[in-house]
């Protein structure tokens, strides 16, 4: 039963009545000098006061010559309070639906959810009033991300990670009604073996991108919004030797690579930081690759490259971090450089064309392209970085779209690149064979 199936107005008075309670009973242990609830005692009292609550309810309903709530309401009604007290008030069931790749809001009662088969549908409201939504949103910017996120007229947007690795952005004051976007993480613990199983990538593929992450080769995932870029860093990242160390940095947490010790279990994650109202403690994206490189990483894998930390991640590619990794906005693999070149333009250093070129040149070994249509998402196109002839990065397009589309063998490797992934496993004779067949 989702929340729009029962009354919002009896959730809400419940809501206040148990957290009142919450309030009064947390003060009156400081007061006592007793030790405060942790967040599950605390979790299980609220339970214990919601059901109180309903207890309290369908007496006073029975003594006014009313029929009770049947348990599917009252269970109903607990899930609903519990879930405005502890999680997203009623965002929480479509979160809770795995079918649900994505859901927008333009106001609370205007909301549409896209199902993984790009099935959109309206959706139930979100909130009582676009007031009521604007709470909400406050409430998880206060409690979820590594700092405190503030939603208010001086910071009209809210951006992060939600404990299941949805990402949120929210905005409000510079639009009609306060707009909502979450964007489902369906797959937090993937590999290139599962990258084949959804279609992105084919075996030989998967063959190849392995061998080159176990080759410590430099490698960028660009594409368009969406593509599946952080999806196939996660993949990529699988490969990593358990016994490295890897230092993650994002404006907002996303890649989730702690969240699986079994895999990477020295794994440092670090997030960026927004100024808080004073107009101090603002920690940028680049700052953190700068810090990361005192961190003794093994790898450091930057989740998006979109502005001035562009310069400091090539130079931590260039000097001696071999096998990092980014991602980065691009509609093809031959664009990437001119986007890399606009972000180190447009950065405190004021590199030029040519000067960004050398780094990009000296940084990257590979840049894998995905692309997507509306119901597939697939690598499409890898280069190799071979050099810079002033105003271009020269590179060879090893795997070009194919037919349809799809990345297929274009060129045989070149001797250098093909040593290093040999070495690591892989047949590039086999590979070399279907450039002949093509």
């Amino acid at each position: 039963m989702i929340i729009s199936e029962v009354d919002a107005d009896l959730v809400q008075r419940l809501r206040s009545t148990v957290a009142t309670e919450l309030t009064r009973r947390a003060r009156a242990a400081e007061l006592g000098g007793t030790r405060r609830l942790q967040r599950d005692d605390e979790i299980a009292l609220a339970r214990e006061l919601v059901n109180d609550e309903l207890e309290r309810f369908a007496r006073d309903a029975i003594a006014q010559g009313h029929s009770g709530l049947d348990s599917a309401t009252e269970e109903a009604l607990a899930q609903a309070v519990f879930d405005h007290l502890y999680q997203f008030g009623r965002l929480q069931p479509l979160l809770d639906d795995e079918r649900i790749q994505n859901i927008v809001a333009n106001g609370c009662d205007q909301v549409f959810v896209e199902y993984a088969d790009g099935t959109k549908i309206p959706g139930p409201r979100i909130a009582d009033t676009d007031a009521d939504l604007i709470d909400t949103l406050r409430e998880i910017g206060r409690r979820y991300g590594l700092s405190e996120r503030e939603f208010n007229p001086s910071h009209p947007s809210l951006n992060l990670q939600l404990p299941d690795g949805s990402r949120l952005f929210a905005v409000a004051w510079v639009c009609d009604r306060p707009a909502v976007a979450i964007r489902r993480h369906r797959f937090m613990k993937v590999s290139l073996d599962d990258m084949v199983r959804l279609g992105a990538i084919d075996v030989g593929l998967q063959r190849f991108l392995a061998a080159a992450v176990r080759a410590r080769k430099q490698i960028i995932v660009a594409g368009a919004t969406g593509a599946g870029k952080t999806t196939m860093l996660r993949a990529l990242a699988a490969e990593i030797p358990e016994h490295e160390r890897i230092v993650t940095i994002e404006t907002e947490l996303e890649l989730g690579l702690d969240r699986f010790p079994e895999l990477h279990p020295d794994v440092v994650a670090l997030e960026a930081r927004e100024a808080n109202v004073e107009g101090v403690g603002e920690v940028t994206a680049a700052e953190l690759v700068r810090m990361s490189l005192r961190m003794n990483p093994d790898r450091v894998i930057v989740g998006e490259v979109r502005g001035e930390e562009i310069i400091p991640m090539l130079n931590a590619m260039s000097q001696g971090n071999d096998g990092s990794m980014c991602t980065i906005h691009a509609d093809s693999s031959g664009t990437v450089f001119n986007k890399l070149a606009l972000y180190a333009m447009q950065a405190p250093e004021r590199l030029s064309l040519e000067a960004t070129n050398q780094l990009a040149a000296a940084a990257i070994d590979l840049v894998v392209f995905i692309a997507k249509s509306r119901h597939s998402r697939f690598v499409a196109s890898i280069r190799q970085v071979v050099d810079t002839d002033g105003r271009q990065v020269v590179t060879n397009e090893l795997f070009a779209p194919g037919p349809d589309g799809r990345a297929v063998p274009a060129i045989p490797l070149p001797h250098d690149l093909a040593d290093d992934l040999i070495a690591e496993g892989y047949d590039v004779r086999h590979r070399d064979r279907l450039v002949e067949q093509s």
